[in-house]
Formats: structure tokens, C-alpha cells, sequence
């Protein structure tokens, strides 16, 4: 952990905060307030009728990539938007919460007290959707000097047991950097035969506004959704301030090492740790790089 110790006050107890040490992950309550949740809600809401206008990925992200991507068998009357890369950029709502909202504190706790945004999300899940992640740790995809990093996950709408909620497995952040290569090709996934020799997976789920603040070495997935119900996660990743990207951020924005607790030390925080380095996708999302790994 940072040399510097976090803050001892915010949103997590002490109990709290030794169980996401522990297993690499944490449930929170309560993470934003009810405006910024009924704000989140609309715009997305927005940006799925406003999917039923096109019919391959659009916008534009900082390098490029489109920043509105949609799953293979999209149409108007079924409309499967199903990420939208560095949201904050083009959303106020996205913008505050990344900014000022009980979940930043709640990071800062964890892997504070200075603390940097590294990169912003929205992963949807429509109702039906066969939209899956398979099995992965984030820190594969972006190697850092420290590995002081937490992703929060806020549940923008009640997620059940039959929606695609996370997995994750237990204690899996304090093991190793898997590969996550296959056949020479980079698929941003872990091999079955790893995943067998591991503890089942625990499904993470509550009520909208609530959030799970995951370690960035920590294995989850998700599995399609098949219910009548949408999915929606927008997912706030921080990491210390002395814990530096070693290569292009997989999801570039203007908004990376924006420091928004503490303040700039000028410092960098090396630990010692070895990974085969992972590839920056070349499409909209990492779903046409899992997508083509063997699915055995």
C-alpha cells in the first residue's frame, strides 16, 4: 500500500476496508446520491434511444476509436448499446460523479490519500442481451509502476442474480498476473484450464446506487443477460498518484491523472512484479479482443 496512509475517515469502516485488502473486493452502499443516480439514469437512457439511430459504433474518443460501441445484431427495434468509452468527457453527470461523490472518498480510503483518475466507463447490459465478459484481471490490460489501483463499479440499475452481474473470485488480486495471451494473439483473457484450478466465482449484486470497489489484479467476468431487466455499470477506476502508466491508456481521455484528492507529490512508486504487456484494442472495446479467444 502507499507509503503515505490513506485517510481514516470516509464513507468505509475499518472492517470494510481490511475485507477489500483481504479479498480484493467490497460492497458500498449508498454511493452517490439519489440526484446524481436519477441524472445517470437519464443520460443513458438518452444514449440508448439514441443508439437506435445507427447501426455500427460512433462518436469519437481522444485517439480516435469510437467512443459508443454496440453488440454485433444491433437494430432499432432491439438496440444493444454496450459500452461507452470515457463518458465524463461528453457527460456532466459522469463528470461530477468522477469528481465529487461518496465513492471517490470511499477509493481514496483504499488507495489514497492522493489520488488520480485513470480511466471512465459504462458497460450496458440490455434486456436479453448475450453480452458476456470472460474471465480477466484489469491490471493485464494496463501495467502501472504500483498496482495501488481500485475500479469502482456503480450499479446504475438493480442488479439481480439473472442480469449479468459481476464475478469476481475471492483473494485472486494477491496471486499472480495471469497471461492473458492466447495462441500469440492478445484476447485480454485468462485460459480455462487456469480458471479450474481457482475457487468458484461470487456474484456481486444490489440495489442502483450502490457499488463494488474491486482491485485492479482481481479476476471477474460476467456472464450474458437474460432477463427482461437492463445492466448497467458505470465504472470509475483510480489509482495512487505515484502509480504511473507504463504504456497509451487503453481508454485515453483528457480527464487521465487528474488528481482528485490529495495533490501532486511529483513522486513515482515503483514494486517489483512481472506481466506479459497486453495490446490496446484497435475497435471500439476490448469485446472484439475477448471475442476472439477460444471460448474452450
Amino acid at each position: 500500500m502507499n507509503a503515505n496512509e490513506p485517510p481514516t475517515t470516509g464513507p468505509l469502516t475499518a472492517k470494510q476496508i481490511e475485507a477489500f485488502w483481504t479479498d480484493g473486493y467490497i460492497m458500498m452502499d449508498e454511493a452517490i446520491t439519489p440526484a446524481d443516480l436519477f441524472d445517470l439514469q437519464a443520460v443513458i437512457g438518452d444514449w440508448v434511444a439514441e443508439s437506435r439511430s445507427y447501426t455500427q459504433p460512433w462518436g469519437q474518443t481522444l485517439d480516435g476509436r469510437p467512443r459508443f460501441d454496440i453488440q454485433p445484431g444491433h437494430t432499432f427495434e432491439h438496440p444493444t448499446l454496450r459500452r461507452v468509452a470515457s463518458p465524463q468527457e461528453v457527460c456532466a453527470v459522469h463528470r461530477r460523479i468522477m469528481r465529487s461523490s461518496p465513492l471517490v472518498d470511499a477509493a481514496a480510503q483504499l488507495v489514497g490519500p492522493n489520488l488520480a483518475v485513470n480511466n471512465v466507463k459504462t458497460n450496458c447490459k440490455q434486456p436479453g442481451s448475450d453480452t458476456s465478459v470472460r474471465f480477466h484481471q484489469d491490471f493485464a490490460y494496463e501495467a502501472h509502476s504500483n498496482d495501488d489501483l481500485v475500479a469502482v463499479l456503480l450499479f446504475v440499475d438493480d442488479v439481480t442474480l439473472n442480469n449479468g452481474p459481476l464475478e469476481v473470485i475471492p483473494g485472486t488480486h494477491r496471486g499472480p498476473i495471469h497471461d492473458h495471451w492466447q495462441d500469440g494473439k492478445f484476447t485480454g483473457t485468462i485460459a480455462h484450464d487456469v480458471l479450474e484450478r481457482l475457487d468458484s466465482p461470487v456474484a456481486c449484486h444490489g440495489l442502483a446506487g450502490s457499488a463494488c470497489l474491486m482491485h485492479s489484479r482481481l479476476i471477474h467476468g460476467s456472464r450474458p443477460n437474460l432477463s427482461d431487466q437492463q445492466r448497467t455499470l458505470s465504472i470509475f477506476s483510480y489509482r495512487s498518484e505515484d502509480s504511473r502508466i507504463l504504456h497509451p491508456n487503453h481508454l485515453p481521455s483528457v480527464n487521465e491523472g487528474e488528481v482528485v484528492r490529495g495533490s501532486v507529490t511529483g513522486r513515482v512508486r515503483a514494486t517489483a512484479y512481472e506481466m506479459a504487456l497486453g495490446e490496446k484494442p484497435t475497435g471500439a472495446s476490448f469485446f472484439e479482443q475477448q471475442a476472439s479467444g477460444s471460448k474452450s
